[in-house]
């Protein structure tokens, strides 16, 4: 359904993006913002997943600034090597990774509304996206990590925002969670009896249950913005 392509931001940076295209007539755009395992099978099949639903889905490589071609799986060793990548991406000068999603958001815009939804790091990053970019209609942060530091929590969001943690996910703990959610009170916030990781089916921490209602939920807020 997808394929890859390359995009550019606004500082002349090359780096690629998976795009998975609707079948007929696009309702709008998401930009899927990845984990740190990177655009990976699980990430394609979000965009795919989104593009069946009618969306133009594209899920740039935010790991290329520091590493290009990451694709990891799940073991200990992945997670390590992840947390390294996410590390250094972190470590740019401002305003890192940031342009990269713009050149998302903008390419995304053809097909209409763009909203953006994204994953752990790509929580974080899609936090920032709804408070500090330009052109997107709604956000949808999926348990993201270091969302909930007093630096995060005191942004402001542009934009409608949907948030999902899990109640044990023992990265971000419920209670800094529920902080967030009580500082922004414009924020949706919707809490689930899961752990970290709850939307990937490709690990252990997947609750097919939480999964199911996080993405009902996140369609009706993309159709409600979006279209």
């Amino acid at each position: 359904m997808g394929q890859w392509i390359d995009l550019k931001a606004a500082d002349g940076f090359v780096f690629p993006a998976y795009v998975a295209q609707p079948a007929g007539p696009a309702r709008g755009g998401v930009v899927v913002l990845q984990e740190i395992f990177g655009v990976n099978s699980h990430i394609r099949a979000v965009a795919d997943g989104y593009a069946l639903d009618g969306y133009l889905a594209v899920a740039p490589a935010t790991f290329h600034r520091v590493k290009p071609g990451v694709e990891l799986g799940y073991t200990q060793d992945d997670i390590t090597a992840g947390v390294a990548l996410k590390a250094a991406v972190e470590g740019l000068a401002a305003p890192g990774v940031l342009p990269d999603i713009q050149a998302a958001i903008d390419y995304a815009q053809q097909a209409g509304k763009v909203g953006v939804v994204g994953y752990c790091w790509g929580g974080l990053l899609t936090w920032r996206s709804a408070c500090l970019l330009q052109g997107l209609a709604a956000a949808v942060p999926y348990y993201g990590g270091g969302m909930t530091s007093a630096t995060e929590t005191a942004r402001t969001p542009r934009v409608p925002v949907l948030v999902h943690f899990g109640e044990q996910d023992h990265s971000i703990p419920v209670e800094t969670a529920r902080a967030f959610a009580k500082a922004q009170p414009g924020v949706e916030v919707k809490f689930y009896a899961a752990g970290h990781g709850f939307n990937c089916d490709q690990r252990g921490a997947y609750d097919a249950a939480a999964a199911t209602l996080a993405r009902t939920r996140t369609l009706a807020f993309f159709g409600q913005h979006l279209g």
